[in-house]
């Protein structure tokens, strides 16, 4: 494997659906409460209005990647990446990148985080600068510290639903509605059906290295309902808001049919191909919001 497909591979592209999704969901609506926002006069202007439309979705991809190449390095150092392993290779692990490549990349990628986020100071204020902090926190937090106490599933709610969807609308707009923060809750609460699956599929994995998820807690059959009531609120909250209830109520058929192949496979390497059909159920929710969003 080369260097770049290396890096590429550590980025885990598979996973950039969390970070896209809400984003795309926010801007939408911020289009739709502001129809001024893409249809300017003023040739100067339109560009500058699309601008941090454009930083904010960079921002959160850079922020996912930074995410995952933290994780890769901690869980490798920490020793929870070994051959027991069922999901994906990992850079580190697999030693297609040492832990000083990957300290780097650390570095780069919350360096240009802040190049790209601090800019959007100039349209949402300081406090701006106060939730960039707050994801680099929470991203090295979640695999050094969080994730070993239950913690990752809250911090997934709030960083791919709260914070992006909610940070991006504000920008746009200076405001925050409460509808806006239930969309945030619905898109963070899809979102966390992507983590449910992993640790579903980590279950055994994760008790032997004595690491606490929510999945261990409550065990298998619990997550399996918790991952259908997820999809469920998701759709309510949507619905409720938008009042596209046939829209919204489609999601529950791959919702659903990711569920039952979740049951059926049971356990093992096989459950990979779950959490790939889960990430793509973030965008189908993303673009039936979206849809729901332009019909309301």
């Amino acid at each position: 494997m080369t260097k770049i497909e290396a890096w590429v591979h550590a980025a885990r592209p598979k996973t950039l659906a969390g970070a896209v999704a809400p984003v795309l969901v926010a801007l939408t609506a911020a289009a739709l409460h502001r129809v001024d926002v893409f249809d300017c006069d003023d040739g100067i202007a339109a560009p500058l209005l699309a601008l941090p439309a454009v930083l904010c979705l960079l921002f959160a991809l850079l922020m996912q990647i930074d995410a995952n190449l933290i994780n890769d390095y901690f869980d490798f150092v920490h020793g929870r990446d070994d051959g027991s392993r069922l999901g994906p290779k990992r850079a580190c692990a697999q030693g297609w990148l040492t832990t000083s490549e990957m300290l780097r990349g650390i570095v780069l990628t919350s360096a240009l985080a802040c190049m790209v986020g601090f800019p959007l100071v100039f349209w949402g204020g300081w406090a701006l600068v106060l939730v960039g902090i707050a994801c680099l926190a929470g991203a090295f937090l979640y695999t050094t510290a969080l994730a070993q106490y239950a913690m990752g599933d809250v911090l997934v709610v709030l960083f791919f639903g709260f914070v992006p969807v909610c940070a991006s609308f504000y920008v746009q707009t200076g405001v925050c509605p409460s509808d806006v923060l239930m969309l945030g809750l619905a898109i963070g609460l899809v979102t966390d059906c992507l983590l449910l699956v992993n640790n579903f599929r980590d279950y055994d994995n994760d008790l032997s290295h004595r690491k606490r998820t929510l999945v261990t807690i409550i065990g298998r059959p619990l997550t399996k309902l918790l991952y259908a009531a997820c999809g469920i609120a998701a759709v309510i909250i949507v619905a409720a808001i938008t009042r596209q209830w046939f829209v919204m109520l489609v999601f529950l058929l791959p919702h659903f049919h990711t569920l039952y192949r979740l049951h059926r496979i049971g356990s093992g390497a096989a459950l990979n191909s779950t959490l790939a059909q889960t990430s793509l159920n973030i965008l189908f929710f993303a673009v039936l919001t979206i849809i729901s969003l332009i019909l309301q």
